[in-house]
């Protein structure tokens, strides 16, 4: 008797405080916005770089170490487009530091594991 009353008791229990578990949401404005967070920050540590004097080899090889740095271990490394990515990067490059012959292909080694 007291084993079903106990029994009862905790199943009443778990009913009645269950709080629902929601898988992860990856909306495409979610992914949008965090593919426009890299390419701005690429875009500021590229250009930031190259005002300081340092040569356009040694600012790219920069600015991908430090987003690659900044962006390894997000949840939604997995869900991202590189080839719109690296054209938002360009983009970026050309309106907001004038580099107009920067190439796609240099961006190769902007991954994220």
């Amino acid at each position: 008797m007291i084993k079903r009353v106990f029994t009862i008791f905790i199943l009443t229990l778990l009913l009645v405080f269950n709080s629902p578990v929601y898988s992860l949401d990856t909306s495409s404005q979610a992914l949008e916005k965090y593919t426009k967070k890299i390419s701005n920050k690429f875009t500021r540590t590229y250009c930031n770089t190259t005002k300081f004097g340092i040569s356009y080899d040694g600012a790219l090889a920069f600015a991908i170490g430090e987003t690659n740095k900044e962006f390894k271990n997000n949840k939604l490394n997995k869900f991202i487009d590189f080839s719109l990515l690296k054209n938002s990067i360009v983009n970026d490059l050309e309106n907001n530091c004038q580099v107009y012959d920067f190439a796609i292909s240099k961006l190769e080694n902007l991954k994220f594991n």
